[in-house]
């Protein structure tokens, strides 16, 4: 094992798919000048030929990344903020995620988006959104969201390879954060949840930049008698139904955490998996820890005000056991 940090897994992850495929390509914006540490020192090993700042354009570097992919290089395209998504929205909605259906299996679009997501490190409205729920939605296109360095490198990885267009979406607040990865080659497969903790009295799943704050609930809750079951999905598309299945199965009770708006979220979805195949489980109503339906403040103060933490999760924990369990 080494400790490295989350951002520089994904880095490690980088350089060594890139040594592995001469058709492996980086571009995106200021790319070269590695503003979160993702890409540094890759221009200096790789040259301009393979790793290339593009126009601030995105409908521009996304129509790029299509082309680029169909012509059979495997792209990274670093889109820096996620919200930036929405401006190069066209080229991913309407042709990346649907090109193989469209040409009946004959054209595959080997690109991975790469994005920082979320909020809590004070970047206003139009950086600080967590856009999976909206990528979910386009029923064509892997979405991992990774919430520790190992998993980062090997979704990462994982992303490079395949033939299927993704995203892989880096959580801001977590790049610094330490954690071992294993040596050697490290992949993880997309689809396949993590069990972060286990416990028997309730299910918290969730995903990303929200499994920290859910172990640290986990270990308040242990405070008052209850044992929690953490569930890192790890990828939200595909997502790891049977692993829903089997912790709601061994709890009976469920509390979703996800950092996108409470409105037609991840979460959301994850409640009807949970009540059209798990009904028979459940011992009590489902509950979500979400955003509410607003934009992201700029302000320290106002921003963590509606994002959610530790306690919002063990009140929401508690309004399901109540005395039950606690007692």
């Amino acid at each position: 094992m080494t400790r490295r940090r989350y951002i520089q897994a994904i880095n490690d992850a980088l350089f060594e798919e890139m040594e592995r495929d001469e058709n492996v390509i980086v571009l995106g914006e200021d790319v070269e000048l590695a503003i979160f540490g993702d890409t540094r020192g890759l221009l200096d090993r790789f040259g301009r030929n393979r790793i290339r700042n593009t126009p601030i354009c995105e409908a521009t570097l996304t129509g790029m990344a299509l082309g680029l992919s169909a012509e059979g290089y495997r792209v990274v395209m670093h889109m820096m903020f996620a919200n930036f998504v929405f401006t190069g929205f066209d080229a991913i909605a309407n042709q990346i995620s649907k090109m193989r259906l469209m040409t009946g299996g004959q054209l595959n679009i080997p690109v991975t988006f790469l994005a920082g997501y979320g909020a809590g490190g004070s970047n206003a409205a139009q950086h600080s959104d967590s856009i999976h729920s909206v990528l979910m939605n386009l029923g064509g296109i892997n979405v991992a969201m990774p919430s520790n360095a190992a998993d980062a490198k090997g979704l990462m990885k994982s992303a490079i390879r395949s033939l299927n267009p993704s995203f892989l979406l880096e959580a801001t607040v977590r790049g610094g954060q330490m954690g071992d990865v294993p040596d050697g080659e490290h992949l993880v497969p997309f689809g396949k949840a993590s069990l972060a903790r286990s416990g028997d009295d309730i299910s918290i799943v969730t995903v990303g930049s929200m499994v920290k704050p859910s172990l640290r609930a986990a270990e308040i809750l242990v405070d008052q008698g209850i044992e929690v079951d953490v569930l890192d999905l790890r990828t939200v598309v595909p997502i790891d139904e049977e692993a829903i299945l089997e912790s709601l199965a061994k709890t009976g009770r469920l509390v979703i955490v996800d950092e996108s708006r409470d409105s037609c979220g991840a979460a959301s979805h994850i409640a009807a998996i949970a009540v059209d195949r798990g009904f028979s489980s459940l011992k009590a109503p489902i509950k979500r820890v979400t955003l509410p339906n607003v934009a992201i403040p700029f302000a320290p103060t106002a921003e963590s005000s509606i994002l959610p933490c530790a306690d919002d999760i063990v009140r929401a924990v508690l309004a399901i056991v109540g005395s039950e369990i606690a007692a």
